[in-house]
């Protein structure tokens, strides 16, 4: 991108800000921001708390350990309220806050272990996950990474239908970005 994605700016905000505008939810009690490769450089621009960003120093072993470091982050801050917890890829920046609240009301009418968005019969990001998928989460190989507990699980999975194609929508290069414009 040329820049750090966190810091790229669509519609005047940047992927960070976006992320954190849609995740307000009044079930959503805490909120990370997970920060790797050129962390001191994001910290001090994102304008965030220290409560607020997780550092996870294994970041060259791929997005699974960006997952792992949250997930240890929670287990320290009040495991026993936590129920689930929404994974939000940074280059994934364009959803809303309806995605979000349609997501919590099926986490929370359905028994369903993992939530995830389907646009136009796709399935895409963020992923709720349950509490009880943390484990696997932390156990899941690197090379995989969580699609190997979403495959594992594939019928305790609740598909919450939506026309935001940016569940779809990786915004991990300047040509995909410049398509939006």
């Amino acid at each position: 991108m040329g820049s750090p994605k966190a810091l790229v700016q669509v519609g005047g905000l940047t992927f960070v800000e976006h992320l954190l505008a849609a995740t307000r939810h009044p079930r959503i009690g805490l909120r990370r921001v997970v920060l790797g490769a050129g962390a001191a450089n994001l910290r001090d621009k994102l304008r965030l708390g220290d409560a607020e960003i997780v550092m996870n120093e294994s970041w060259e072993k791929g997005p699974l350990s960006s997952i792992q470091a949250a997930l240890r982050n929670l287990e320290t801050q009040g495991a026993a309220e936590i129920e689930g917890a929404f994974i939000c890829p940074v280059d994934h920046p364009l959803i809303t806050t309806h995605l979000i609240a349609d997501m919590v009301r099926a986490f929370d009418d359905t028994t369903a272990q993992i939530v995830l968005p389907r646009y136009n019969g796709r399935r895409g990001h963020p992923v709720l996950y349950r509490k009880a998928m943390f484990a696997e989460l932390m156990a899941a190989p690197m090379d995989v990474g969580a699609r190997a507990v979403v495959r594992a699980h594939a019928k305790e999975i609740a598909d919450v239908p939506t026309d935001e194609e940016g569940v779809l929508l990786n915004l991990d290069n300047p040509e995909t970005l410049a398509r939006l414009s």
